[in-house]
């Protein structure tokens, strides 16, 4: 009788895993890198990884309908002559015409306006219909200085200086020849159909020195009326919003790297910058230390998806938080019902993220004059308008749940984390245990 060794299943390495492979093959064969859109899809900390701890007998909790539970925020206190009020702690992040459909901008316009909340422009200047349908406009003012004109920051209600972005800290933006349409060439002064590349630092200062004297150059031209907000990627949380701070900004953003990108380098998307939930704790810590924290407010964006997300950042210290990707699904990004064409472009819904190319069949990353016309900017709008509802009611829930009669009661004290990892960047407690990692030495 002959004896056989069991065969050996095959194995497969989790360094060069399936999507590691094909990206060698596709390098090899094209010599080029990759370009997409949306932010890091590695599985990162985030806050899946905290939990709220709901009030019992040592905490008294509020009636869920029946007790007020306050979701206002004001935003530029600290030196602008008019600042924001926004009823929802919750913002739409800056994204460009140009990156975006036109029907898209004003989609985001309208149901900001239906929510109580801001919208921000970004890349490429503003657009009439986005003016025109946004009560609350952010102006970004950018590296690349695209459409930027001193009549557009006064008709803003707000300036925000773009240092950084969460996808690309250090890096600038790109808008490939195929979404330069006429329009967006004009806006830009830029030939239509030829690839576009934003500079990665502003032209006219290099350091803290300059950003406060362009922080000051901005207020004269808007005779001091308008908040000044500093946006910077998650690379060195703690130094940049002190440097903000000391150099005058009204607001701080922070962009983890989950925030999303109209398009960049993949590898870049997924190896430069911090996660949103590490950039939180060291900001915060920086405006306690120089006694600006609540004076200063603090805005983080990046992977924020709904209200138990917007929870857990306020109870952390931030004042508001901000929605690109999230926003553009409730828009109808990436949704099921184009699945077919998603399949034609060698891609499926929910994975889509070639946004660069212009070809969107849902008309919102592109500038193609009849996939436009899939985006129904009153619909949308509602859409939009819904999905921060909702967000803002399941944020309130956890809030009364911890007896807050506002959502800037939330605390630290209110949260525990699942991981090592977790509870060392949030600065809370291991569930189970008083341990905070790192605290003390330990």
């Amino acid at each position: 009788m002959t004896y056989r060794n069991p065969p050996t299943t095959p194995r497969k390495s989790a360094t060069f895993d399936d999507y590691t492979l094909s990206e060698i093959r596709r390098a090899a064969a094209t010599g080029i890198y990759d370009i997409r859109g949306a932010g890091a899809k590695r599985k990162l900390p985030h806050f899946d990884d905290l939990l709220v701890l709901g009030a019992s007998i040592s905490r008294y909790p509020l009636e869920g309908y029946r007790e007020r539970c306050d979701t206002s925020v004001v935003l530029g206190s600290r030196h602008a002559k008019k600042p924001i009020e926004l009823k929802i702690p919750i913002t739409i992040a800056g994204m460009s015409f140009g990156s975006l459909s036109g029907p898209a901008k004003e989609a985001l316009g309208r149901g900001a306006t239906l929510s109580g909340t801001s919208t921000t422009t970004g890349d490429g200047g503003m657009t009439e219909e986005e003016r025109g349908h946004s009560k609350t406009l952010v102006y970004q003012y950018l590296p690349s200085r695209y459409g930027m004109n001193p009549r557009d920051l006064r008709r803003a209600d707000a300036i925000e200086i773009v240092i950084g972005q969460g996808a690309k800290p250090g890096g600038g933006g790109m808008l490939l020849g195929q979404k330069i349409s006429d329009r967006v060439a004009e806006m830009r002064t830029l030939p239509k159909g030829i690839d576009q590349r934003s500079a990665s630092r502003h032209p006219d200062w290099t350091g803290p020195d300059d950003l406060e004297i362009k922080i000051l150059e901005l207020r004269e031209i808007t005779d001091w009326e308008k908040p000044i907000y500093v946006k910077v990627g998650g690379a060195r949380p703690y130094y940049d919003t002190a440097l903000a701070v000391k150099s005058g900004a009204d607001v701080v953003v922070i962009d983890g790297m989950q925030g999303g990108t109209a398009a960049t380098q993949e590898v870049f998307i997924e190896n430069v910058g911090q996660p949103t939930l590490a950039c939180i704790r060291p900001a915060v810590q920086a405006l306690q230390d120089l006694g600006m924290h609540r004076k200063v407010q603090l805005i983080v964006s990046g992977g924020i998806r709904n209200g138990a997300d917007v929870a857990k950042a306020l109870a952390l210290g931030v004042d508001a938080v901000s929605i690109g990707t999230a926003a553009l699904v409730a828009l109808g990004d990436n949704d099921p019902r184009w699945e077919a064409e998603y399949n034609e472009l060698g891609t499926t819904a929910g994975a889509y993220d070639d946004w660069h190319e212009g070809r969107d069949p849902a008309g919102i990353t592109t500038q193609d004059p009849e996939l436009m016309k899939r985006v129904d900017p009153i619909a949308a709008g509602r859409r939009l308008a819904n999905y921060l509802k909702v967000m803002t009611l399941e944020a309130q829930t956890i809030a009364r749940a911890c007896g807050k009669n506002s959502l800037h009661n939330l605390e630290p004290e209110d949260l525990v984390a699942l991981t090592i990892e977790a509870a060392a960047m949030a600065g809370v407690p291991l569930a189970g245990t008083n341990w905070i990692p790192g605290k003390n030495g330990f």
